[in-house]
């Protein structure tokens, strides 16, 4: 099978606030079609690098590329063209509560296509019953379970059939159970929409279910110190911060089958 094509390049990229860097020199690929994971404890940068890539943060020095595009150079027209490809799923689902779950999914289809009503209303309804909320067009945020806020938060990333899905810890705060209905969701819309999908996480449980590939961002060496399959830097951890990481709450510490 072909080596799939690059999709999104990192390259020598520093992060920092002033004069304190956060993360430095990080470099690595994302591969189109893949879902891929940033992954790493508290406050090591995920979320921050999440932002540098979607060009809400822009780096110290270094640069991401889209294909052979350079996003970080780009004039502004070129950087928006590129953003329209992505859906973004923030970390609480950033859903307006004055809105009903049809009226969110909808806004980006009102402010960036030429739609009208009935059909935005009608590609709301298609987005909501992909992530399992058929009949819940009318109900607010604040009438359905954060589960649910979740999928509707995806759902609405989903709105402009994006090429790249950035969601940034999907799970945090579900229960299990509705925890790996969310990641075989994921799975299912990367392979019906043939998108990119990048997580930020560090839910063990889903790492290990769908993660084509991952970095880890290490904090005690502000860069990447760790890059590939989690299930294989299980098997073989390169270095004693990523093995603690993968293997954190196992009673035995080993590095046996992943969880």
């Amino acid at each position: 099978m072909p080596e799939r094509a690059v999709h999104i390049g990192v390259r020598n990229l520093t992060m920092a606030y002033g004069d304190r860097v956060l993360m430095r020199g990080l470099d690595f690929d994302i591969r189109r079609g893949d879902v891929f994971f940033i992954i790493g404890g508290s406050g090591c940068g995920k979320t921050t690098l999440l932002r540098h890539l979607v060009g809400l943060n822009e780096p110290a020095r270094g640069e991401v590329w889209y294909g052979d595009v350079n996003f970080t150079a780009a004039s502004d027209e070129e950087r928006e063209r590129i953003q329209r490809r992505f859906g973004i799923l923030f970390q609480r689902g950033a859903l307006w509560s004055s809105m009903t779950l049809a009226e969110n999914v909808g806004l980006p289809l009102e402010q960036f296509t030429p739609l009208a009503p009935a059909e935005i209303d009608e590609a709301a309804t298609l987005k909501l019953s992909l992530v399992g909320l058929r009949g819940f067009e009318d109900y607010f945020p604040s009438e359905i379970s954060g589960g649910m806020q979740k999928r509707a938060g995806l759902a609405r990333a989903m709105a402009l059939d994006p090429e790249v899905l950035f969601l940034d810890e999907p799970s945090a705060g579900l229960d299990p159970v509705t925890s790996r209905l969310l990641d075989d969701l994921i799975v299912s819309l990367r392979d019906s929409l043939g998108a990119t999908v990048v997580i930020v996480s560090h839910e063990l449980p889903s790492i290990f279910a769908i993660a084509d590939d991952c970095v880890f961002l290490d904090t005690d060496l502000r860069t990447i110190s760790a890059r590939g399959n989690p299930r294989r830097l299980l098997e073989s951890p390169p270095n004693e911060n990523i093995r603690r990481f993968l293997t954190r709450g196992r009673v035995d510490g080993g590095t046996g089958e992943a969880p």
